[in-house]
């Protein structure tokens, strides 16, 4: 199992003049940390205008800054929101990070979060997975062809070379945002690989996983001529600390990350520049809802850590991509918390990397079976809830032509 980190870039308020400067130069040490320590991914995401949850809307800048500090750690755009940025430019930005990296780049992509992020683009919701996947058609060619020319629904351009080239050949590795957890299943189809969340059991894990290879293998439907990206990964809440006790203590930021996404769900953003998620997190944060979500994930003693590992490890997940910073946990607490866990944890799962790659071309090979697991009882991950369960493609479109009905027929 390989292991990454994961970037939101979460800035609770109040903030001061210096709050995002101190947020950016500690994200770079705890990343060029892990890089020393033997990490696998720094994942980062790409979020606009979420004013507290997410301070990330230039993720290529940041890369680029964390490239230099770094040797051998995995960059991962986790992920790149296709319908607000032009997939020509998103193949010019990968590029340069790819060549400045030395071919270090992860290419995660995704759709955008709701009208609070895609609105001011153009883009409206219920088009989001459209314009995604033509725009995944449009981006892959930019990378390989001296002249590409394309004219769609969405995209219009006459040819041209998109300059410059990745160092990786073809480029990097694809992978998809999987926020609705039916996405796995898709991402299997389309041949990339797959970023989910932390799955609700290890039965969860085993059922999609069994899902992603078997749509990979019977049920191939890439979007373009690329290379397959087999690969499952789970974002996981974590802390780790010598005790249970000690590792809940310092994991508060997690409960802040739950709640904004759950305020969200009810009761969308608020007006801009107006909200304070920090102050109204303060009631729910001693609930038991808020407690429950601290034994959820990886937070604890590295004994506890590792005994869940092993679990996911059994249902032949890739990698665990481990988000610590999360709310105002503290700077000192993350580098404590990946320096505990490279130290006592991570060596024994490194150490079974070769088997499970094994495992993994028996698989893709045919000379192993898969074990087809029933996932209809398992569509919603850890985090999520009733308020913040991701609607698909087709529920979403319903959902927006429903409202145009009733706004109409109450205009009428």
């Amino acid at each position: 199992m390989k292991f990454g980190i994961f970037y939101e870039h979460q800035l609770p308020r109040p903030w001061a003049f210096d709050s995002e400067h101190r947020l950016l130069q500690d994200s770079l040490t705890q990343i060029e940390l892990a890089d020393r320590l033997g990490y696998d991914y720094a994942w980062e995401v790409e979020h606009h205008f979420l004013e507290e949850y997410s301070h990330s809307s230039a993720p290529e800048v940041f890369l680029g800054a964390a490239s230099q500090r770094t040797r051998r750690i995995r960059l991962g755009h986790g992920i790149i929101q296709l319908p607000t940025n032009h997939p020509i430019r998103v193949a010019e930005r990968v590029a340069t990070l790819d060549l400045l990296s030395g071919g270090r780049v992860e290419l995660g992509l995704g759709e955008g979060q709701g009208p609070v992020e895609l609105h001011p683009f153009g883009r409206r919701v219920r088009d989001k997975r459209d314009v995604w996947e033509e725009a995944v058609r449009v981006l892959i060619p930019c990378f390989t062809q001296e002249a590409v020319e394309f004219h769609g629904q969405f995209f219009d351009f006459p040819a041209r070379n998109v300059i410059p080239k990745p160092f990786q050949k073809p480029h990097p590795p694809l992978w998809v945002a999987c926020s609705n957890i039916t996405t796995i299943g898709s991402a299997g189809q389309w041949g990339m690989g797959a970023l989910g969340f932390q799955f609700v059991t290890p039965e969860a894990a085993r059922a999609w996983v069994s899902e992603y290879y078997a749509n990979l293998i019977d049920r191939p439907a890439k979007l373009a001529d690329y290379p397959t990206n087999a690969n499952v990964a789970m974002v996981s809440a974590f802390m780790c600390a010598p005790t249970d006790e000690e590792a809940q203590a310092k994991a508060a930021g997690w409960t802040f990350f739950v709640f904004c996404l759950s305020h969200y769900g009810k009761h969308g953003m608020a007006e801009p520049g107006r909200g304070n998620m920090w102050q109204l997190y303060q009631e729910w944060r001693h609930t038991p809802k808020a407690q429950e979500t601290l034994r959820a994930g990886l937070i604890g003693s590295p004994d506890t850590i590792r005994r869940r590992l092993r679990e996911f490890e059994a249902a032949h997940v890739d990698q665990v991509i481990l988000l610590n910073q999360t709310g105002r946990t503290p700077h000192e607490d993350i580098c404590a918390s990946l320096e505990l866990f490279a130290r006592e944890v991570m060596p024994e799962f490194h150490g079974r990397e070769a088997a499970h790659q094994r495992w993994k071309d028996d698989v893709l090979s045919g000379r192993a079976g898969l074990e087809r697991i029933d996932t209809s009882t398992h569509k919603v991950y850890a985090h999520q809830n009733e308020d913040i369960v991701r609607l698909t493609p087709e529920e979403l479109k319903r959902k927006m032509a429903e409202k145009e009905a009733a706004r109409s027929a109450g205009d009428a």
